[in-house]
């Protein structure tokens, strides 16, 4: 695995100290509080916001822990949430779109590979809404992103080639070796 948010509570693994099976790799996990903290600092930067919209892939197990978690969050910042889901880019326009008409005065865009291989586009349609947005992964912020809290992907990557290293150089003689062999190639 290479950055996976949750991979206890998103059921990929049985806990970080003895995942069992034939897992390795990184974990991007910080704990929910991480979404929490990400909400609390968009409602420091900008103190009079009353209404945050939360941008988030469905398909991402993650995120419907992260979204639980950013409730509890925003009831105690006294701020009112508004779930928007894109599952690909084509989604990114409805999405601004739904957020300018319930007029949000922020945006919260929740870690995910898809979100985040668009997120100059994301933080373009944040810049032409006129929206302050948070987002999960430092490189949005190098993307033109006003605000980042959290870990760097591209950090989780470089990482993630010494597990392929190990894995490739540890004798296995079963499929699995033949499948690391291929994709460290």
């Amino acid at each position: 695995m290479i950055a996976v948010r949750d991979p206890v509570g998103t059921g990929l693994i049985a806990s970080l100290a003895r995942p069992g099976g034939n897992v390795t790799g990184v974990s991007g996990y910080a704990g929910l509080e991480i979404v929490a903290k990400q909400l609390e600092l968009l409602k420091e930067t900008v103190p009079k916001i009353r209404r945050v919209a939360i941008l988030s892939n469905p398909a991402n197990a993650y995120h419907q822990l992260a979204i639980r978690e950013v409730n509890v969050a925003a009831r105690s910042l006294g701020v009112q949430l508004q779930l928007l889901e894109a599952r690909g880019p084509n989604e990114f326009d409805g999405a601004f779109a739904a957020m300018a008409k319930e007029r949000v005065g922020a945006l919260l865009v929740l870690s995910d590979s898809m979100l985040n291989s668009h997120r100059t586009r994301l933080a373009d349609l944040a810049a032409r809404s006129r929206l302050p947005a948070a987002y999960g992964v430092r490189e949005s912020v190098e993307a033109g992103g006003l605000m980042s809290y959290g870990p760097s992907f591209l950090d989780f990557y470089r990482r993630s080639a010494a597990y392929v290293d190990i894995s490739k150089h540890a004798g296995r003689v079963n499929d699995e070796s033949i499948l690391v062999d291929e994709i460290a190639a």
